[in-house]
């Protein structure tokens, strides 16, 4: 009788391709984290070559050109970005090594570098005040920034946003999240009453879109059925924000109202809740009150003030 036997893929027929492929087919990730884990895994494959043997890396000489290149690469970019791109071909190794394509870590004997904590990063409520007060903004930005703040969700989960993603009424939208979980945002008053007006009578499509007509196919998701027009990009609403309010990023609107939440006493799980982190170590770095809000408690509560 014949014994059929089951054989294992030997390790040098894996090829760089095929194992970045499948990696990032295994992983479920949001559209913004598929894209920086794509691109950096695809960096790679390019200066190794997508039809080199996985397992080179396994070699000292094939490490070394590993560790050569993401020098070369990274080694002078911001030391978050470092700690980033690290944490993706880890990431990468581990998944590899799980499936017996690698025996060693071609990562280990690069250093993670020290990130220096940024404790100026929330803005201060007179700046938020001062940005809700221009009146030379236009409208979109107004919305898009004022939903920003308000909801402290992530710019790309918010441009993402259809219009049939909102509850208007009780003043909340559904989010595609990190992860791809769906997930509620609430705003307050100021958004409220710009989000009509941005919208002028559109029941569908894209709540923020870009000026101009699209120069290119678009997918129908991404564009207005009424006006034709396709969603605003992320690259070009940083870049707006950044010239209208002097280098300010998105994201310190999202932080700044996750420090303003902590400083106004919300606990931890309505502050976890607000920013949909998945720990509390996550979030400490946004629940930091500012040395304004440190300098307005220490005043308040010094005994000298109590004598009249």
């Amino acid at each position: 009788m014949r014994r059929v036997v089951k054989l294992e893929r030997h390790r040098s027929a894996v090829t760089m391709a095929a194992a970045i492929a499948a990696f990032l087919a295994e992983h479920q990730l949001g559209s913004g984290s598929q894209r920086v884990y794509a691109g950096a895994l695809r960096a790679l494959q390019e200066y190794l070559g997508g039809d080199t043997s996985l397992a080179a890396l396994d070699e000292r000489q094939g490490a070394q050109k590993f560790a050569n290149w993401f020098d070369q690469r990274y080694g002078q970019t911001a030391p978050a970005t470092r700690v980033r791109q690290l944490a993706i071909m880890r990431s990468a190794s581990a998944f590899w090594r799980q499936r017996a394509w690698l025996a060693t870590d071609p990562t280990a004997g690069l250093e993670r570098p020290r990130i220096a904590v940024d404790r100026t990063r929330a803005l201060t409520r007179e700046q938020i005040g001062s940005l809700w007060r221009r009146d030379d903004v236009a409208l979109r930005e107004r919305a898009l920034w004022r939903l920003l703040y308000e909801t402290a969700g992530r710019a790309n989960e918010i441009l993402s946003l259809n219009i049939e993603d909102l509850d208007l009424p009780n003043k909340r939208a559904r989010v595609r999240s990190k992860g791809g979980a769906t997930e509620w945002v609430f705003w307050q008053t100021g958004a409220a009453l710009l989000l009509p007006r941005l919208m002028a009578g559109r029941t569908t499509g894209p709540v923020f879109l870009a000026d101009r007509q699209p120069t290119r196919a678009v997918p129908n998701i991404d564009r207005c059925p009424v006006t034709g027009r396709a969603r605003l990009s992320y690259r070009r609403a940083a870049e707006l924000f950044s010239e209208t309010a002097g280098g300010w990023t998105l994201h310190q609107l999202r932080h700044s109202a996750l420090t303003h939440a902590a400083e106004d006493g919300a606990n931890t799980p309505i502050l976890l809740a607000r920013s949909r982190h998945a720990s509390v170590r996550s979030l400490e770095r946004y629940a930091r009150p500012s040395p304004e809000s440190v300098a307005r408690y220490v005043a308040e509560h010094d005994p000298a003030r109590r004598r009249r």
